[in-house]
């Protein structure tokens, strides 16, 4: 898959990236998004396989395009029988993101990011659009940290995982009103916070890379961005736990449903017979071969955004592989005009 699908897989990306970035800044989240859905899913579907969304935009943002079940790839059209060898068909399951942070984008800030992930059909956790509990940490702490474990007694398993004291750890958090009581009890045990307004792909991603100054991420967000941020975790051996988060009173949002019964129920048609499972991982990307791939809008910890120059663009992408077990980061000049006058090498 990683040989077939590498390259695809990064212009896909990149291609919403780019078409993000040209709104950056403009106060038009609501656009940033938009544009970056068609750039993505107009690539995908120049691919030579059979692809299925299972994680999209999803009902929350009631999205015309890259909704959850849609097919895309070039197998997926109802021409497929004239040019697609059923023998060397590629089935895979895609969880996408193409404007990860819109509000970062529509304000101009850091760390914004076009992100998918993907593995062999049934091989990623068709979440629900719900919120999760998330946990992520470096892998020297995989298996060590526990979301059942209250933030105090992570951020001492955390120290001594990590040889550090508390006092010298950076927690991730989103900045939202469900998490006052988290954000104090951090302090309280010493360790520093950093708060987000978006983006906790990016904070996810940032704790499995040494020098990010990024230990971990606590809290609850989105549901679909945590089984990308799991994939990801999986394939850099990092620690990653979710819990769906069912209960409207502890979101404060309203924007998973009118009670906490009715959402019990809606998981159960779903499939999801324990609504309070944790999963790790490797049990939201089960797949044998997950790759990610996540493309820079606005300049981050791990990865730089789209810089325009006349007559092209210049961005970065991270790509993932728990195949080949490699990290990639993959600078790319893309040339819009015939003969750009200069490649901005620098």
């Amino acid at each position: 898959m990683e040989n077939t699908l590498g390259l695809e897989i990064i212009e896909v990306v990149e291609q919403a990236a780019i078409a993000s970035a040209r709104w950056m800044g403009k106060g038009e989240k609501n656009i940033a998004d938009q544009v970056a859905v068609e750039a993505m899913r107009e690539r995908m579907n120049k691919i030579y396989m059979r692809g299925r969304i299972v994680i999209g935009e999803g009902e929350r943002d009631d999205a015309p395009m890259l909704y959850i079940g849609e097919e895309v790839g070039i197998c997926s059209r109802p021409d497929a029988k004239e040019f697609c060898n059923p023998e060397e068909l590629i089935e895979i399951d895609i969880a996408v993101d193409p404007c990860e942070g819109t509000n970062l984008v529509a304000y101009g800030q850091p760390g914004a990011m076009s992100v998918l992930a993907i593995s062999e059909k049934g091989g990623l956790f068709a979440a629900p659009d719900f919120y999760m509990k998330k946990l992520a940490a470096p892998p020297a702490a995989k298996g060590k940290v526990d979301i059942n474990k209250s933030a105090t007694e992570n951020l001492k398993i955390l120290a001594e995982c990590l040889d550090l004291a508390v006092e010298d750890l950076v927690v991730v958090v989103m900045k939202r009103e469900r998490h006052n009581d988290l954000i104090k009890e951090i302090r309280e045990a010493g360790a520093r916070v950093q708060l987000i307004s978006d983006g906790d792909v990016s904070a996810a991603l940032s704790c499995g890379f040494a020098g990010t100054n990024i230990h971990c991420l606590m809290g609850i967000g989105a549901a679909p961005e945590g089984v990308i941020s799991a994939a990801a975790m999986r394939a850099l051996g990092g620690h990653f736990q979710g819990q769906l988060v069912y209960d409207p009173e502890i979101v404060k949002t309203g924007l998973i449903g009118e009670s906490k019964e009715a959402n019990i129920e809606r998981l159960k048609s779903m499939g999801i017979e324990d609504p309070d499972k944790v999963y790790d991982a490797s049990e939201l990307a089960s797949g044998q071969t997950v790759l990610f791939a996540a493309c820079g809008i606005t300049s981050g910890n791990l990865i730089q955004g789209v810089r325009f120059f006349k007559g092209g663009a210049r961005t970065q992408t991270l790509v993932i592989s728990n195949q080949s077990r490699t990290v990639r980061f993959v600078d790319t000049i893309h040339m819009f005009d015939k003969s750009p006058k200069s490649l901005q090498l620098h």
